[in-house]
């Protein structure tokens, strides 16, 4: 957790230095572009964060762990860094591919496989529950690599960034990304009802029929033309992200 920690940190700080004009039009209030943190001081800490991550990794001595917070470093830098071939937040295939291949090892692969093979010592393997996982999340990651261009456009706009949500407009992204959850959810309704557990398959089906008329109905309350409405849909789409994480636990 500690690695992942300052990784993520990396990731949020490397993101707000690489987008600081952006920012001063799209989050004007983030200490960077607010004035708060110079931007040598902002450049040594998101440094600092970067090698206490790869440094906790290292002395723990897990390979998947390794692997993975390189594998988010390499991934994330290149969505955020304005170098060629870099900067591939200016191609929303790079920034969803990006995103979501980061995601999945960060959250699932990479803690999965350095709790089974690295602390219990056993054989790698790939489970119903991981399945449900990679399957069920990666659809997650691609809705939050796309809605959270949708409050952005302005900013996007002004430094020519032609993200999805500047090319079709917020409407279309918007409800794309509606029925990406709720494809999410039909996958884990039909992984839950295949499950040879009476009470995994009752539960799962259940909660995830429950979360899909959620989305919804939050979904019709959400205001496409208010920024403040559609950042308010984009965060609680992290609060169903997290819920989402719990009822994973229950996948057998």
């Amino acid at each position: 957790m500690a690695a992942y920690f300052f990784m993520h940190l990396y990731i949020v700080g490397i993101n707000q230095l690489a987008d600081l004009e952006i920012d001063k039009i799209n989050k004007p209030y983030l200490p960077l572009a607010s004035g708060n943190y110079s931007f040598r001081t902002a450049v040594i800490t998101v440094t600092s964060f970067l090698f206490t991550g790869f440094g906790i990794a290292w002395m723990i001595g897990s390979k998947p762990l390794l692997w993975t917070i390189f594998a988010s470093f390499v991934l994330m830098s290149a969505y955020s860094v304005n170098l060629p071939l870099l900067r591939w937040k200016k191609s929303t295939i790079l920034t969803v591919m990006g995103n979501t291949l980061s995601m999945v090892i960060s959250f699932n692969l990479g803690p999965f496989y350095h709790m089974k093979t690295h602390v219990l010592k056993k054989a790698a393997t790939f489970p119903r529950s991981l399945l449900f996982a990679v399957v069920v999340m990666s659809m997650y990651y691609i809705v939050i690599a796309l809605t959270k261009d949708i409050p952005d456009i302005e900013g996007d706009k002004e430094a020519g960034l032609q993200t999805l949500a500047v090319r079709l407009g917020p409407k279309t992204v918007f409800w794309s990304s509606v029925l990406l959850l709720e494809m999410a959810y039909g996958a884990a309704i039909i992984i839950g009802a295949s499950s040879p557990f009476l009470w995994s398959k009752i539960f799962v089906v259940l909660s995830h029929a429950i979360m899909a008329l959620f989305v919804w109905y939050r979904s019709t309350l959400v205001d496409l033309s208010n920024k403040d409405s559609l950042q308010a849909f984009y965060m609680l789409i992290f609060k169903l992200f997290s819920v989402e994480n719990i009822l994973m636990l229950f996948v057998r």
